[in-house]
């Protein structure tokens, strides 16, 4: 998560060193970015806006997955009125799970994207 406290910060301290360290292996980010109405702390959009500089300077892609609608798909298609961290957690980990299985997998149906 790119809104908050340790999350952004570390993240972005991580992969600065990462993209030293392995110049030339493309590297793929999985962001979500704060939600104004279910935020939980004022300065999300500030600490969101300071890691996407680092993002865009050290991933070749990033996946921008949006908060509020994590917690609308949740609400709607897992028929929950109040979704927890661990629904939210479960939906996002689908997603990534499935967009990365052609990096992890090898098969006719999968391309090679390393």
């Amino acid at each position: 998560a790119v809104g908050g406290g340790t999350g952004s910060g570390l993240g972005a301290l991580i992969l600065e060193r990462i993209a030293v360290d392995y110049r030339k292996k493309s590297k793929i980010g999985f962001e979500i970015y704060p939600a104004p109405n279910i935020s939980t702390c004022i300065v999300e959009p500030y600490n969101a806006m300071l890691s996407t500089h680092w993002l865009l300077d050290h991933t070749g892609v990033s996946v921008v997955l949006d908060n509020e609608a994590i917690y609308a798909i949740c609400q709607k298609q897992l028929d929950t009125d109040r979704p927890s961290y661990k629904e939210l957690n479960m939906v996002i980990a689908k997603v990534i799970s499935s967009m990365t299985a052609s990096l992890r997998f090898d098969g006719e149906l999968n391309v090679d994207l390393g």
